[in-house]
């Protein structure tokens, strides 16, 4: 199957379907996945700015850590399941948009950062755990992921903004003096 006839399939579902028909539907799940992108990018920022030594350097990272990353973790699955069933209602647009694409390739740059932030500056967490900062491959993944963060921020709303079905047929010429009351 090409890539075109499985996002044809994915907008066919009964569910997209019902999605795309709906009034409601579809401003509650995107009013949802706003709320949760929040809560998201919320605690990834007490995290980062923890990790810069803004904010709360009074507090060991662990404990701060502790205390936001599962919020984060259901926000984000929250996020990603608004995200596929809007996705699913215009499958073929989103795709092939760019800023959908930037939006997903920063999301997938977010995991690599956060995986070599596991891999780096984690590893040694004991040493520095009360410290006002992390060291600095702890400090270059924080402003790594508060720019990819703020990055998917903008690239929503522009996706939001840039894919729609609406278009002028190309033989329709449109006068001005036609649109004023006569």
């Amino acid at each position: 199957m090409s890539i075109a006839g499985l996002l044809a399939s994915i907008e066919g579902f009964p569910l997209a379907t019902s999605i795309r028909g709906s009034l409601y539907l579809f401003p509650l799940l995107e009013s949802l996945h706003v709320l949760a992108l929040t809560l998201v990018f919320g605690t990834i920022a007490i995290i980062d700015l923890r990790l810069l030594g803004i904010a709360s350097t009074r507090r060991p990272f662990s404990t701060i850590a502790s205390d936001t990353l599962t919020w984060t973790w259901i926000a984000f699955a929250v996020t990603v399941a608004t995200g596929l069933l809007m996705f699913m209602t215009n499958a073929a647009v989103y795709f092939h948009n760019f800023y959908f694409q930037t939006k997903m390739v920063l999301i997938a740059l977010s995991g690599v950062n956060m995986l070599l932030f596991e891999l780096t500056a984690r590893r040694s967490v004991r040493s520095w755990d009360r410290d006002p900062s992390a060291p600095p491959a702890g400090k270059a993944v924080a402003t790594l992921s508060l720019i990819f963060w703020i990055s998917v921020i903008f690239l929503g709303r522009w996706v939001g903004f840039t894919t729609t079905r609406a278009s002028v047929p190309a033989d329709t010429e449109i006068n001005i003096e036609d649109l004023l009351p006569k």
